[in-house]
């Protein structure tokens, strides 16, 4: 088979079963695990796949800025914020991540609602400024223009005083085995601090995050309490995170 027979063949291994090893492709394409090891580098390079030890993940979205996710599958991100608010209870203290479905989310709070929101996204706080009944605490920082988010040190130094009850965090990427990550390391430690002052945690995922990867590790997956996710996703995926314990809901 030649080089790019077996890279196409790899490609198309990775888009049917979300994720491929090593191991298993050498035996599969009857080459060395050698070569498979240099073939996973190359299309990792070509951005093409993301490379993980012992394999390979489908790469996450491309990095684009807020404006323009914004408008992508809107039908999609608030069915799931809309899932999510059965999680809510007056009284509560809720960090809410930024990102265009944790938006979605503050954007269908019920009005009787009674809580205070804590969050680094400038559009969230926005969504909620004429909410009667919550208060809203805006974390300061750097603003990641892209994310339209505060990130760095006064962000986590601000979050160090805080003890909330749920954590609804975005979700850049996602899977089972590796975790979730970002593409930037600072916002890599703003969401891993949000988690750790929470009591539960809640990722809103739209499906085509699921099983991918970017640079930047931040939590394992059996660190969220729940992942709310879209309808119809593959029911042996999402066995893979209920079995570290994680609530899966989906509209």
């Amino acid at each position: 088979m030649l080089r790019e027979e077996r890279h196409q063949r790899i490609l198309e291994i990775l888009s049917a079963e979300g994720r491929v090893i090593a191991t298993e492709l050498s035996a599969r394409l009857q080459v060395s695990e050698d070569t498979i090891r240099r073939d996973l580098k190359e299309l990792d390079h070509q951005g093409l796949l993301h490379r993980v030890h012992g394999g390979a993940l489908l790469k996450g979205p491309p990095v684009v800025h807020f404006e323009a996710r914004h408008g992508q599958s809107p039908q999609a991100k608030t069915a799931i914020a809309k899932k999510a608010l059965q999680l809510v209870k007056n009284g509560q203290v809720m960090i809410i991540d930024g990102g265009t479905t944790t938006l979605r989310f503050a954007e269908q709070l019920p009005h009787q609602l009674t809580a205070t929101v804590i969050t680094n996204s400038p559009p969230v706080a926005s969504a909620l400024a004429s909410h009667p009944n919550i208060e809203v605490i805006m974390l300061g920082g750097r603003l990641l223009k892209r994310s339209i988010v505060n990130i760095g040190g006064e962000t986590l130094e601000a979050l160090d005083r805080v003890r909330a009850d749920l954590c609804v965090l975005g979700a850049y990427s996602i899977d089972s085995s590796i975790g979730l990550s970002v593409p930037d390391q600072e916002e890599a430690f703003v969401k891993k601090k949000m988690i750790s002052v929470s009591t539960e945690t809640v990722a809103l995922v739209t499906a085509e995050k699921l099983g991918t990867a970017s640079s930047f590790i931040f939590a394992s997956a059996s660190q969220l309490t729940y992942l709310v996710t879209s309808p119809g996703v593959n029911p042996e995926m999402l066995r893979q995170y209920e079995q570290q314990g994680v609530t899966v809901l989906q509209p």
